[in-house]
């Protein structure tokens, strides 16, 4: 059992090395966002997401994660600033959004909710049924494919959402507190079954969350930022190897990197704005 343990902190120290020489994917660089009321969500935000990332934003309420979340999607614009792209501004089919709501349609099925993205890219439910039932499959919902929103729990009705994400194949994935209002039971299980996605499927996961906890079992890399404006105060990396399992959640290792998670984010709600960046 121990040289079984040994190889395997082998493996997850040689696959934390390999993720370090990945390239940049995506490069935020001196963006500040003010919308037209006047309001001021980011004030030069520069981070950068490599390939194969799993990277947390981390801060308190009117820090502007989700605005950094709708920047990268395209599904806004920043007032300055520039978003940088290596190999070019990825196709919209190879970014999914995971949001905190599942947002699912009522009147339709599992599987017709997990059709959507595909019926408005106008590919057949003949054409689609092998991506859903994989999706679904990866989801464990395939035995509820004719289910209803109505008649699932609130975790289920989030594997339907990731589903949804996962029958497009996104090369990125991003995720605004997708379990936020879910009990800590299922929050647990979903952040498992989240891991082994991303490492099954090589995706570059950005993922938003308000739980120090949360992002440390998830992520490799966390940026905590600070509000009003919001701003990056401190990049962390999480010295702890993949796959992560319950074990892991009461290690000394995961305390360790919790605790300076928490410390670097309430010295970012303390810190005032003019010494945003100081930690870095």
């Amino acid at each position: 059992m121990a040289a079984s343990a040994t190889k395997m902190r082998g493996k997850n120290n040689r696959e934390a090395n390999a993720r370090d020489l990945r390239q940049p994917l995506v490069t935020l660089r001196n963006i500040n966002k003010t919308f037209a009321n006047g309001t001021v969500a980011l004030d030069d935000v520069s981070f950068e997401v490599r390939q194969g990332d799993f990277l947390s934003l981390v801060g308190p309420s009117g820090c502007g994660k989700s605005t950094a979340l709708r920047l990268i999607s395209k599904l806004t614009t920043p007032t300055s600033g520039k978003i940088d792209w290596n190999g070019g501004v990825p196709a919209a089919g190879d970014i999914g959004f995971v949001f905190q709501e599942a947002t699912l349609m009522p009147w339709a099925t599992v599987w017709e909710n997990t059709y959507l993205p595909l019926k408005l890219k106008g590919v057949s439910k003949a054409d689609a049924e092998a991506q859903i039932e994989e999706a679904l499959t990866r989801v464990n919902l395939l035995k509820f494919a004719k289910s209803y929103p109505r008649e699932l729990s609130g975790g289920m009705k989030m594997r339907v959402s990731i589903a949804r994400s996962l029958v497009m194949r996104p090369k990125i994935l991003l995720m605004d507190e997708p379990f936020a209002a879910l009990d800590e039971i299922t929050r647990f299980r979903l952040n498992n079954d989240l891991l082994e996605l991303w490492q099954t499927y090589d995706w570059t996961v950005i993922f938003v969350t308000h739980s120090v906890f949360e992002s440390v079992f998830l992520s490799n890399r966390i940026v905590v930022m600070s509000p009003n404006p919001g701003r990056v105060f401190q990049e962390i990396d999480v010295t702890a190897g993949y796959p992560r399992d319950e074990l892991f959640r009461t290690s000394p290792t995961y305390s360790a990197n919790c605790r300076i998670a928490s410390d670097a984010l309430e010295a970012a709600m303390k810190i005032g704005p003019q010494y945003a960046g100081a930690y870095l």
